[in-house]
């Protein structure tokens, strides 16, 4: 059977970061690989990321989303069964950072997927900054996307992060969902791997704090076998249109400017509250560059790209507001 590995972690988390290595770390080891991009829109930046990796061992999909959850599933379940006769070792699946995980569960327990697939680790990615702020609908999300997996590894790490803080921090939030406990009392089961922690994490067994360029093929080896978690909590509902994404073709915005306006937007109350801006702009005449931001950080390297398309990733975006910022920029506004 083909081994499946979800990747999952809230927005602007460093999931393609991560997986760039893990595949390496893989492919080295002789296995046939596909990593499926699943996101937003009919542009996916993060698979062009990954196009140095393919070639005849490591293929790259993609499943388009953003026209509701049941059509979304579809596509990827019919993903999956065209997939099926390939000859893969093992499937990577890189989720969008808004996700429901039970999609993934509920896809691959039905026929004929279960028949030519076995779940391997669902493996979580957390930006050790932002944390501790977290509010509202964003501390459920992100409560949802780690609450199964196997293996936590911590990102955006510095000499000044404390670690265990970043654990505890994390277990919190779980507890808040019914996951997990403060001491008070003991965790559920846990069903994939067997113990009862006081805390749903256990700062020893589940997480990894390392730079991605620091992990080692004994890190790697722990990743593969971290296995998944069963987390049962209270579902809320959650409205697509609440983080629907914006998109900008053909941007063209030289590079101090392109900074200012996208730093501008973390802070300004009329956009909506934006969580993640990235993509690829055309900063000269015979320039490019990779925009990849948070409130937290931002970076701005060069790169060369067919696509010049920036995406705007939050809660509550007003479409009109920001589409006025962009429109002498681009040659389209989001629709």
């Amino acid at each position: 059977m083909v081994k499946i590995d979800l990747v999952t972690g809230f927005l602007g988390s460093g999931k393609t970061t991560f997986i760039r290595e893990y595949a390496r770390y893989i492919l080295n080891k002789g296995e046939k690989i596909c990593i499926i991009e699943n996101d937003y829109g009919a542009v996916n930046v993060d698979m062009v990321l990954l196009q140095d990796l393919y070639g005849d061992n490591c293929n790259l999909e993609m499943i388009v989303g953003g026209d509701g959850k049941e059509a979304h599933r579809r596509r990827f379940r019919t993903k999956l069964i065209s997939m099926g006769m390939s000859g893969y070792d093992r499937v990577i699946i890189e989720p969008s950072g808004i996700y429901d995980v039970d999609e993934f569960f509920d896809v691959l327990y039905d026929e004929p997927l279960d028949r030519w697939y076995e779940i391997g680790n669902v493996i979580s990615i957390v930006d050790a900054k932002s944390v501790s702020e977290l509010s509202g609908v964003s501390r459920y999300l992100f409560m949802s996307e780690i609450a199964s997996a196997g293996k936590i590894v911590l990102s955006k790490l510095s000499q000044d992060t404390d670690a265990q803080n970043v654990m505890g921090k994390i277990n919190e939030i779980m507890a808040e969902f019914g996951l997990g406990c403060s001491g008070k009392s003991k965790a559920p089961a846990n069903e994939s791997i067997g113990d009862k922690d006081e805390f749903w994490f256990s700062p020893e067994k589940h997480f990894i704090a390392k730079s991605f360029s620091d992990l080692t093929d004994s890190d790697f080896e722990n990743i593969e076998k971290a296995g998944y978690r069963h987390a049962s909590y209270v579902k809320l509902p959650i409205e697509d249109e609440q983080y629907n994404p914006l998109f900008y073709f053909d941007v063209a915005m030289p590079e101090d400017k392109l900074r200012e306006t996208a730093t501008s937007l973390f802070k300004d109350e009329k956009a909506g509250h934006v969580i993640r801006i990235k993509g690829f702009v055309k900063t000269g005449e015979n320039s490019q560059a990779e925009l990849n931001a948070t409130e937290k950080e931002l970076s701005i390297t060069p790169i060369v790209s067919s696509k010049n398309v920036l995406i705007i990733i939050g809660e509550g975006l007003n479409k009109a507001y920001i589409n006025d910022i962009f429109k002498d920029y681009c040659s389209q506004v989001s629709l």
